[in-house]
Parts: C-alpha cells; sequence; structure tokens
C-alpha cells in the first residue's frame, strides 16, 4: 500500500496547491512529505494508519523527523555551546576605518605581529621586500595587504580578514580601504562590523586634509554609524611625528568630538587614544616614552578594543547569512562566505538562497579556517553548498531559514537622513543603494513626506524636493530585486545607504516592503 502511495505523492505533488498547503504544514511539525500526502488522502478513513505504515516499510522517511527533533533539541543548547566555545569568550568584528594614508594597515599589521599572530620570520621577509621595493615603512602594512596590487600601490584595496585574541574577547578584524575610490568594499566592511577604530594621522596637515571637506574621515564615520556602530575608539596616529604633543592631541580630540556628536555618537562611546603605528607605542602595552606618560595615563589601543561591549546576537530568529563571496571549492559544491546575521546554523540544514529562490544543503561550514559542526550570528563562516548551480548565486544574495524566507522586493518605502548634498533629491532621482554586501542601482520613485528629525512627526506631505540635513520618507525603486528585512524586525538587515556620483548622500531604514 505504501509503494503505491509514495509513487502517487511523486506524481502529484507538485501540480496541485491544496495538497502543498497540508504539506507545508505538517512538515513544519517536522513530518515527512509522504505522511502529509499520506494523511491528507486518508483523513476521512484512519489518519493513523498510513503514515505508520509509510514510516515502518520506508526506511528512507525515517530521518526526516529525526533530524528536526535532532533541531530541535539542539536549539535549546546553542546559546551554552556559544558559551562554551572560545573559552567562554564572545566574538567582536571590528573594522579599521579612516582617510587614505592615516596608517591603517601599519597600526594593525604592528599591533598583530606584537601579539604573535605573525610570525618573526614572515615579518624578516616583509621587511626585506618591502625595502627592495622602496618601501621600507611599508612592512607592517603587508601583514594585511597582501595582493601584489595593493603593495604597488601602498593602497588598501579590498577588506583584509584576520582574527586575534584579546583577555577577554575574540575579535574579528576587518581592515577596510580609505580611499575614496573604495567606498563600496568599505561599506561592505563595516556592514559586517560591531565596533570600528577610526584611524586619524597627527601629523600637521594631514589630520585636516583628511577632515576637511572632502577628507575620507568624516564620510567614514558617518557611515559606521549609520550602519549601526556605535562604540568607537579613536587612534590618534603617527603621534611620534609630533613629539607627543599634548596640546596637538587635545586640538584633534576637541575638533573630532564635535563632529562625532553631530554624527550621532555619545560621548561616552568615544574614546580617544594616541598612537604610533610604526613604532609600535601605546599599541599592546602602555607607553613607555615620557614625553607621552607626562600626560597620557590611559590605556592602550588593545586594551581599549578589550574593553568594548560585546553586542546581543539575534540567535533565536530565523537563520539569515548575507554572502560576501562565492567561489568554487576542490569537491562538489562550492563556498560561500558572509556574516551570520541571525539565529543560527549547523551542517546538514537545507538553506534558500533569495532572490533566486534555491533550496541547497550545507555540507561544512568553517570559520577562520576551522571546520566547525554549527555557528550562529555574528560569525564570520564559509559555507560549503551543494545541490544548486554556482550561476544562480552572485554576492549580496541572502542565505535563509526555508521555513521563514526573507522578503524580496524591488520597491520599498524608508525612512532616510540626507547628508551633505549639493543638489536636492527630486522625483526620479538616480542613487546606487548599498545594503549588506549589495550595490544596486537604483531610483527614487517618490517622495512621500518630510519629518520632524527628533520626533517623527510629519511636517509636509508630497516634498516637491529634499534638501541636505533633512529626515524624509521615500519610496525607492530597484532595477533587480533585492532581499530586504524590515529595520523593526531586524536591525541588521534594515539599514542602507544611498551614494550619488561618488560621495555618500543619505541612510536610511526600511520601513515598508512593496510586493
Amino acid at each position: 500500500m505504501t509503494v503505491s502511495g509514495k509513487k502517487q505523492t511523486m506524481g502529484f505533488e507538485v501540480p496541485s496547491m491544496g495538497e502543498n498547503g497540508v504539506v507545508t504544514a505538517l512538515l513544519r511539525r517536522g513530518g515527512s512529505p509522504e505522511d502529509a500526502t499520506a494523511s491528507s488522502e486518508a483523513t476521512t478513513k484512519r489518519p493513523g494508519t498510513p503514515s505508520k505504515g509509510s514510516n515502518g516499510d520506508e526506511p528512507s522517511t525515517v530521518p526526516t523527523p529525526g533530524r528536526s527533533s535532532g533541531k530541535a533539541r539542539q536549539s535549546i543548547n546553542i546559546k551554552a555551546e556559544l558559551e562554551k566555545r572560545q573559552g567562554g569568550k564572545p566574538l567582536l568584528n571590528l573594522v579599521v576605518i579612516g582617510h587614505v594614508d592615516a596608517g591603517k594597515s601599519t597600526l594593525m599589521g604592528h599591533l598583530l605581529y606584537l601579539l604573535g599572530n605573525v610570525n618573526k620570520r614572515t615579518m624578516h621577509k616583509y621587511e626585506q621586500e618591502s625595502k627592495k621595493a622602496g618601501k621600507a615603512s611599508f612592512a607592517y602594512a603587508w601583514v594585511l595587504d597582501e595582493t601584489g596590487e595593493e603593495r604597488d600601490r601602498g593602497v588598501t584595496m579590498d577588506v583584509g580578514m584576520t582574527k586575534f585574541e584579546t583577555n577577554s574577547k575574540v575579535v574579528t578584524l576587518m581592515d577596510a580601504p580609505g580611499h575614496k575610490d573604495f567606498i563600496p568594499n568599505m561599506i561592505t566592511g563595516a556592514a559586517q562590523a560591531d565596533v570600528a577604530v577610526l584611524v586619524v594621522d597627527a601629523s600637521r596637515g594631514e589630520f585636516e586634509a583628511g577632515f576637511e571637506a572632502g577628507g575620507q574621515t568624516r564620510e567614514h564615520a558617518l557611515l559606521v554609524r549609520s550602519l549601526g556602530v556605535t562604540q568607537l575608539a579613536v587612534a590618534v596616529n603617527k603621534m611620534d611625528q609630533v613629539n607627543w604633543q599634548q596640546e596637538r592631541f587635545q586640538d584633534i580630540t576637541s575638533k573630532l568630538g564635535h563632529f562625532l556628536k553631530q554624527a550621532g555618537f555619545k560621548d561616552s562611546d568615544v574614546f580617544y587614544i594616541p598612537t604610533s603605528g610604526l613604532s609600535g607605542e601605546n599599541l599592546t602595552a602602555r607607553s613607555s616614552v615620557s614625553e607621552l606618560t607626562s600626560w597620557f595615563s590611559g590605556p592602550s589601543l588593545l586594551e581599549q578594543i578589550d574593553g568594548f561591549k560585546a553586542p546581543q546576537r539575534s540567535i533565536d530568529k530565523p537563520f539569515r547569512l548575507c554572502v560576501s563571496d562565492v567561489f568554487k571549492d576542490q569537491g562538489s559544491g562550492f563556498c560561500v562566505t558572509g556574516k551570520i546575521e541571525a539565529g543560527y546554523i549547523q551542517t546538514g540544514d537545507r538553506i534558500l538562497a533569495m532572490p533566486p529562490n534555491e533550496t541547497c544543503t550545507v555540507k561544512g561550514i568553517t570559520m577562520h579556517d576551522e571546520a566547525l559542526d554549527w555557528a550562529a550570528a555574528g560569525d564570520h563562516v564559509s559555507l560549503t553548498v551543494t545541490g544548486m548551480d554556482i550561476i544562480k548565486i552572485n554576492v549580496g544574495c541572502v542565505f535563509c531559514d526555508p521555513k521563514e524566507p526573507v522578503k524580496v522586493c524591488t520597491r520599498f518605502r524608508a525612512r532616510v537622513l540626507l547628508f551633505n548634498i549639493e543638489v536636492p533629491i527630486t522625483q526620479g532621482f538616480p542613487v546606487l543603494l548599498h545594503y549588506q554586501t549589495v550595490s544596486e542601482p537604483a531610483t527614487i520613485r517618490k517622495l512621500i513626506s518630510v519629518l520632524h528629525k527628533s520626533s517623527g512627526e510629519v511636517l509636509k506631505k508630497k516634498p516637491k524636493c529634499l534638501s541636505k540635513g533633512m529626515n524624509a520618507i521615500v519610496e525607492v525603486q530597484t532595477q533587480r530585486p533585492v532581499s530586504l528585512e524590515l529595520y523593526k524586525d531586524y536591525k541588521e538587515l534594515g539599514r542602507f545607504m544611498l551614494r550619488y556620483v561618488g560621495s555618500t548622500i543619505a541612510a536610511g531604514v526600511v520601513t515598508e516592503i512593496k510586493e
């Protein structure tokens, strides 16, 4: 009996929609599709028997309920497992930002070297090579700038990723490019971060160049704030070039402090640390230079990173992962890398990729080159997936839980805050939408209302144009479908940036998704 039942299911499951409703309902409870159709046929007679029979005769259907009950067992332990992992150290995603040539890569490369993450032999090799290339001062930057082009030009271009441990945290370090041609890459890095280190150059004329109009210090600080980073350490770098003068340090902190407050950082969440990336002063240990210790007694950069508060992770929400890279691996299937924004995943899970709307199976999970059985929100992972074509997946897809998929749309409404823009925004204005790891061409379809900055009440309906500093509700239309979530459901997945001709013009949060 059951065999024929199975044949029938194969025959009519797909076309008829009526049964599918039943199927999905039952699947949620952890049955198998055979049970579902069998019982929907036999609901009138005796619902118990067919499903029993099918489970008895057909070993192939047994694992399904087994696995889902395993999932249920697992989901209770996930928090306990997280605490056990890494010796109970919480995870922190840190992005390093700042104007081009402020010394971000050198600072972080030297920090990693002092922590012992780079061995002496490799460091010696970098020193020799950089001397040969006539760039002796770039030796530490080469720890993070690995590609030939980045080394030739002496500029970081892509986001370099490494990890290191402090006394109480495991830190994933992302070294973002400072050059304004590579801001899209920098947005991708900042969208995956929890906290940031803003590096500014203390030497005369350099800080001003980075901070005044056209410098990247302001734009980067605005970007990370809009992407949800609230805690910021400001590393005032190259202090040895101004002989560790206290008034230069205070001059910089007062200018920056005023600006960061406007950008929306709380004073209590911004910390200033005088450092020197090249000589390694005040990076991992408090400095012993008498010119500095005479007036500065605060923590070193590493102590400050260690002192950041780890954010709450949304582990209990449905699984979401934004793809930041796709590549073919040896063996079957291919790899996608990205940060898990919500939920958790185990090997063997079925996951759904949106917008292509294809499901696949997770064969393996690796994080920082270690194979894992599971990973949870906040982790940067590589998943090896099988069962779908690599052509269908591109950067910016979202992998999600098939039972609760992410929403896909081409039109959505959002509340945006406009930065300093020269051109007023009118209906039909073309923009680039930067969202997680995607940049999509889009247009502003409708201007719906202008809002009061703090209270959010409507000041004016259907405005003709929007100018700088305004807070407004607009409707955005993208050329291709994008996967979005409402800001109120998923903070991480509801934020986006709008850019126009190479400068960031607005930050926004998704308020309503149009089908």
